[in-house]
This record gives C-alpha cells, sequence and structure tokens, in this order.
C-alpha cells in the first residue's frame, strides 16, 4: 500500500510540476512529441537502415589494431583482468584482505598489461607498431594517469611551497603547460623529443606519447590537487604541529589524503578528459580507437560508411567513460564513509 501510495504521490507532483498551466502543456507535450520522434526514427536506422557488417567483421581490429591474431589472447586477457577488477571493486565480496589490497592490485595492472603487450619471459616479443585499438588507447591513458597523479601532486606541493624559487619554477610550468594546446604538447613528443637524443638512443613512439600526455594532464591535476589544499584549514596544521609531525608526516597523513578526496571528482573529469584525448594520437599515427576507425573507412569495401562507425566508436567511448565514471562515485563514496567512520 505504502509503494501504491508513493507511485501515485510521485505522478500528481509530476502533473503538478509539467502541466500546472496551458504554456507549461503546450511545451510539455511538444517536448514529449519531438522526443518520442526522435527515438523512433533513431531505432528505426539502428535496426532496420544501418549497416553494421563494417562493425561486426572488424571488431578484433577495434579491440586489438593489427596485434598478431594467433597472439591477441595476451592483450584480451588484460581487457578482461581490467573488466574483472572493476567489478570486484564496484559489487565484489566485502573481504578486508581484498579491499586492503585493491589499490595495489589496480596499480599492478599496469606491469601486467606492459609484459602481455611487450611479451619477454615465456612470450614471445611484440613491438608497439603492432598495438592499436581499445587495447592502446587504455594503455595510454592508464599509464599517463599513473604518472600524472605523483608528479601532479608534487607541482601542486611545488606550488605551496615556502621556497620562492621553486614557487616560481612550478608555477612557471604549470602555467605554460596549460597555456599550451595539447596537440602541440603531442607533436613535441612524437617529432621533437627524438631531435634531442643522442644518437642511437630511441624511445619507443608508445612511451613519447605517454610522456607527453604526462607533461600536459600533470598541470591541469597539480591545479586540482592545489585547490584541495586549500580547503583544508590551518587548524588541521596547527593540530598536526601540537602532535609534534614534521612537515613531511603532515603532508603525508593530514593534507594529501584529504586534497585527494576533495579533488577527486576533478580528477575523474582529468582521467575521462585524458581518455578521450588519446583520439589525438590518430593524428600522428598511433592507431588507437579513432585511428582504426579511420582505417577502416579507408577500405574501399566500407567507404561512406561514417555513421554507423562514428556511431559505435561513440558507444564504446561512453561504455569506458561510464565505467571509470561509476569507478569515481565508489571510490568517493568510500572515501566519504571512511571519513565518516574516523
Amino acid at each position: 500500500m505504502f509503494i501504491i501510495n508513493s507511485i501515485i504521490a510521485y505522478f500528481k507532483n509530476i502533473r503538478k510540476t509539467l502541466f500546472s498551466n496551458l504554456l507549461n502543456t503546450i511545451v510539455t507535450l511538444l517536448i514529449i512529441v519531438l522526443i518520442s520522434v526522435t527515438c523512433i526514427n533513431t531505432f528505426e536506422w539502428i535496426i532496420f537502415k544501418a549497416d553494421w557488417k563494417v562493425v561486426i567483421s572488424n571488431l578484433p581490429l577495434y579491440a586489438f589494431g593489427s596485434y598478431p591474431p594467433n597472439e591477441r589472447w595476451r592483450p584480451a586477457t588484460w581487457i578482461i583482468s581490467l573488466l574483472t577488477l572493476s567489478i570486484l571493486t564496484l559489487w565484489g565480496p566485502n573481504w578486508k584482505c581484498l579491499r586492503k589490497n585493491l589499490l595495489i592490485i589496480w596499480v599492478g595492472t599496469i606491469p601486467l598489461g606492459l609484459y602481455l603487450l611487450y611479451g619477454g619471459i615465456g612470450l614471445s616479443p611484440i613491438t608497439s607498431r603492432h598495438w592499436g585499438g581499445l587495447t592502446l588507447t587504455i594503455l595510454l591513458t592508464v599509464c599517463s594517469s599513473f604518472f600524472s597523479l605523483p608528479f601532479g601532486i608534487v607541482l601542486a606541493l611545488c606550488r605551496q611551497s615556502s621556497l620562492p624559487i621553486i614557487q616560481k619554477l612550478s608555477s612557471i610550468y604549470i602555467d605554460g603547460m596549460r597555456a599550451i594546446p595539447l596537440i602541440a604538447v603531442l607533436f613535441f613528443g612524437q617529432l621533437l623529443i627524438p631531435l634531442f637524443l643522442p644518437v642511437g638512443i630511441q624511445i619507443d613512439r608508445v612511451w613519447r606519447a605517454i610522456f607527453a600526455f604526462t607533461l600536459f594532464v600533470s598541470a591541469y591535476i597539480a591545479e586540482d590537487i592545489r585547490g584541495g589544499l586549500q580547503s583544508i584549514p590551518n587548524t588541521q596544521i596547527e593540530a598536526a604541529n601540537s602532535l609534534g609531525l614534521n612537515q613531511y608526516q603532515i603532508i603525508q597523513f593530514v593534507l594529501i589524503p584529504q586534497a585527494l578526496r576533495i579533488a577527486l571528482p576533478a580528477l575523474t573529469n582529468q582521467s575521462i578528459g585524458l581518455f578521450q584525448n588519446t583520439s589525438l594520437m590518430a593524428i600522428l599515427g598511433l592507431v588507437e580507437l579513432l585511428g582504426v576507425g579511420r582505417s577502416i573507412l579507408a577500405n574501399p569495401e566500407f567507404i561512406g560508411q561514417y555513421i554507423e562507425v562514428y556511431v559505435w566508436l561513440a558507444c564504446v567511448y561512453w561504455m569506458v567513460c561510464t565505467i571509470m565514471a561509476v569507478l569515481a562515485r565508489h571510490l568517493e563514496q568510500r572515501m566519504n564513509i571512511n571519513q565518516a567512520n574516523f
């Protein structure tokens, strides 16, 4: 009975809000008709008119790029491990051992992915020119985020430093990097870095891309962390000093944990933006997810099927970004619970 009454009250509230007068009623009906027509036409195109052969016949390319077919189980294993870990993080058992070591497990996926992709002990070596698709996109995002976060934290602390030279240098770097377009930084990483290296020394183009993304994103992360640091009351620092904590202990146990918790929504936006910005690498020769789509459209068999390809790519990007957002929201909730318990 309570559920029925709640439903009735909900619909009464909707009626009161959307159909309170003649103007609201007309606008509401027009919007409903417009949304209905759009949805009907979209579903009709998806089901009856679109030719999804360009997607179905090229699914391995979207996932793994030109990775050797007999070795595709390696990137597939890594992607499945990331999905499994995401599920365990969100809905896994509340085992103390698992929850305590979850961060270490997440960090461990990076060397696992590099070992599986590069090869090595027990695996045949595969050069990075064969990497591509969703695998390369995720690798660029994960590695760049992993290196950008500590670098951004150091930059934020340096900008808050009492030493003028350190504060000025970090400010110049952050402001300068934020004033440069990302594509220019990526061009620097791919085309100019090899010119500055000694003869005979080469850096893999994937690592050059990770290096460029790290330099760029860390400047934005530094500002997010700095905002979190500025929101911490000075009374907490004074209390830590009264307890006998030194400067490094205050940073480790008081400032950084709270700044990360406060800046987590902004850091999530940076991670999602980084995942989307990896599509710029298609301009510079790395065949990531968008690059695979462009190479498929260059095939005479699929010329003109732009809508199907880009709708599929949009769905893939949306799915991965949604997973990242849900994981960040779950982490934020757990951090708030831990703070409340504390």
